[in-house]
C-alpha cells in the first residue's frame, strides 16, 4: 500500500502538490482557525483527492473538531473521509488509530496538561496498532523547535515505545519535518507548512 502522509496545511490546500497513492493521511492543522468555513473548504479540497482511502486527523488549529464536534464529524462524513478521534479503523488489514491531543500550547484546541492528563490519552491507543496518527511528536522524535526546545509529548515516547507501531505519523512542530527510524516504528513528521507558513515541504510518500 502506497501511503501519502501529510499536516499542518494551513489552508494553503490549491497550493500543494499530492502525490498519487493509496492512503492519504492528514494528521492536523489543516486550518488557521477552524471556521466553518475554513473546514468545509479543506474538506473539500482533501475529498477531490483520487486516493481511494483519507484519513483526518484534527490539530490544534481546527477548532470546530473540539468546539462542535458532532458538527464537525458530520461535514467530514459528508466528504466521505474518515476522521479519528481516540478511535481506530482497518484499512486493508492494517489498525490506524488516530487522536489530536498534544501538551499544553497555548491557548489552542486539544490541549491538556503533560503527565497524568496525556498520558489518560495515550492509554487508549490499542496495542496492536499498526499506523498511528497523532497531530503532536512524541518527545524527542522530530519535535525540535527552532529554538532548540524538544516540544514533543514524554508521555507518547513512552506509549510508543510500549506498542511500537509499524508507522508513526505526526505534524505540529513545522519545524521538525522529516522521517526517522527508531525501535522498529518508522517516524514521519508530514509538516507541510515552514516556519513561515508557507507550504515549502512537499507530502511523505511510502510504501507499506
Amino acid at each position: 500500500m502506497q501511503i501519502v502522509c501529510l499536516s499542518d496545511t494551513h489552508n494553503c490546500n490549491e497550493r500543494i502538490t499530492v502525490p498519487d497513492g493509496d492512503l492519504l493521511i492528514h494528521s492536523g492543522d489543516a486550518t488557521s482557525l477552524g471556521s466553518r468555513k475554513e473546514i468545509n473548504a479543506f474538506l473539500a479540497w482533501f475529498s477531490s483527492m483520487p486516493h481511494q482511502y483519507k484519513i483526518f486527523v484534527a490539530g490544534n488549529h481546527d477548532w470546530l473538531y473540539q468546539e462542535d464536534n458532532r458538527l464537525a464529524r458530520l461535514l467530514t462524513s459528508n466528504f466521505n473521509i474518515e476522521y479519528l478521534q481516540d478511535s481506530s479503523t482497518v484499512i486493508e488489514g492494517l489498525k490506524i488509530y488516530g487522536s489530536p491531543w498534544q501538551p499544553q500550547f497555548f491557548d489552542w484546541a486539544f490541549n491538556l496538561k503533560r503527565g497524568r492528563e496525556m498520558a489518560e490519552k495515550w492509554e487508549m491507543i490499542p496495542a496492536d496498532t499498526d499506523i498511528l496518527v497523532t497531530h503532536g511528536p512524541p518527545h524527542g522524535i522530530l519535535d525540535k523547535t527552532p529554538h532548540g526546545d524538544f516540544a514533543g509529548c514524554e508521555e507518547l515516547r513512552k506509549k510508543v515505545e510500549e506498542i511500537r507501531p509499524q508507522l508513526h505519523i505526526f505534524g505540529h512542530i513545522h519545524h521538525g519535518y522529516g522521517t526517522c527510524e527508531k525501535f522498529g516504528t518508522t517516524f514521519i513528521n508530514a509538516a507541510t507548512c515552514d516556519e513561515d507558513y508557507e507550504p515549502s515541504n512537499p507530502p511523505i510518500v511510502l510504501n507499506l
